[in-house]
């Protein structure tokens, strides 16, 4: 038996590894995980460098910190553009896929039509036929 594949294991499988990484980034950096994640090392950061008793390796205001996170936001900003453009690209194709499902399905009901209206037209034909033979 024939492994059909439909739209999305197509495009699924023709993405490229870069593809296919900002799409998980994307997708990891904008779950619920990910922000109880980093909230947690963001306190824990600002908590070890409040109260730090030895070493403080980001003193207040934290520009470290700062950094790192305008560092993350660099990097973030154009991986997610990366997925959304992509998505985008998704629903182009899931759009034409759809087309060309309605299309083929329109067709195949206009030969249906045509076919009830063959059987129809017979069927009519055949009852005009007893009619005259009872006359």
């Amino acid at each position: 038996m024939e492994n059909i594949k439909t739209w999305h294991d197509s495009h699924k499988a023709s993405s490229t590894f870069g593809q296919k990484l900002a799409d998980s980034v994307a997708s990891g950096m904008g779950s619920w995980r990910f922000i109880v994640i980093q909230t947690i090392i963001v306190i824990l950061w600002m908590a070890f460098n409040v109260i730090a008793l030895v070493y403080h390796w980001d003193v207040y205001p934290f520009i470290l910190l700062n950094l790192v996170f305008s560092t993350q936001a660099a990097y973030a900003a154009p991986i997610i553009m990366m997925a959304q453009n992509r998505q985008s690209q998704r629903d182009r194709v899931q759009a034409d896929s759809d087309y060309n499902t309605n299309v083929a399905a329109k067709r195949e009901i206009e030969e249906l039509m045509k076919r009830l209206d063959a059987i129809e037209f017979d069927k009519l034909d055949k009852i005009i036929r007893i009619l005259e033979k009872m006359q």
